[in-house]
């Protein structure tokens, strides 16, 4: 486990004020991405996501939670508009595991069953590391990128990531101690790996074998390839992004002895 995320989980249990509470909750959404083959659109959705976590509530406010998710989503140059895109041709799937610490306020005091509103807006933001592992499909195989070194690497790109969560939502008392919440958060990561493209074209003299058919695909329909070695094969930005929005529901431990004693 991540240093950071042990000392988390250490102030989290450790943390005490009059009023504390439990809560455990799962989500299921979406997600999408936003890098090489998705610069510009920051709400595309191109796959799902799903998600289990364990939260402390402070004071009706103030909470922190450990998260686990996972999110599937990709991009294909194929589908879309622009027509530099689509003779580039590049495509990829990756499925990204996250382990979070995340902290969340409350903009209304939000105790379910026992405070004074049914429902409030919230913000977060946390710290937390992810796996990540690009793929393609080329001739019909769906295999790994990250070995073949698509860009002439010299070694490969890791296989996880420190990332960045934070977002907004609105979360809803539906029923006794049960809340129902929508939010929408993106992760800022440290990689510009999550699609397997980044920087340049590689020397395909270099390459050998799939690693150089899948380094240019430009010409697999057309026979014109289009990348020459160190010409633009990515956005050039430094690193990737991804988002994941959903709908969540949990069961909060509280009780009204709790939060109103003298």
């Amino acid at each position: 486990m991540p240093k950071f995320v042990l000392f988390a989980l250490l102030f989290i249990f450790s943390y005490h004020v009059q009023a504390q509470t439990w809560e455990v909750g799962g989500a299921i959404g979406g997600a999408g991405y936003i890098g090489d083959l998705n610069p510009n659109n920051p709400v595309k959705i191109s796959g799902g996501s799903a998600g289990l976590y364990v939260k402390r509530n402070f004071d009706g406010y103030f909470s922190a939670k450990l998260n686990f998710g996972y999110a599937k989503f990709g991009a294909a140059d194929s589908t879309s508009s622009s027509q530099q895109f689509r003779d580039r041709n590049l495509s990829f799937t990756d499925g990204v595991m996250e382990l979070a610490v995340i902290g969340e306020f409350n903009f209304l005091k939000y105790i379910p069953d026992a405070g004074p509103n049914k429902f409030t807006p919230f913000i977060y933001a946390g710290i937390g590391v992810s796996t990540y592992d690009p793929r393609t499909t080329y001739n019909g195989s769906t295999g790994s990128l990250r070995q073949l070194k698509t860009e002439g690497q010299k070694t490969q790109y890791g296989d996880n990531t420190m990332v960045i969560p934070y977002g907004i939502g609105v979360k809803y008392n539906i029923g006794g101690k049960f809340s129902l919440a929508a939010d929408m958060g993106y992760r800022y990561t440290f990689t510009d790996y999550l699609d397997d493209v980044s920087g340049t074209y590689a020397d395909k003299s270099k390459l050998t074998g799939v690693a150089r058919a899948l380094s240019d695909r430009s010409g697999e329909k057309t026979g014109v390839y289009i990348g020459s070695a160190g010409t633009q094969r990515g956005d050039l930005k430094p690193r990737d992004s991804y988002f994941i929005v959903g709908l969540t529901i949990s069961y909060t431990f509280v009780t009204k002895r709790c939060y109103f004693q003298n």
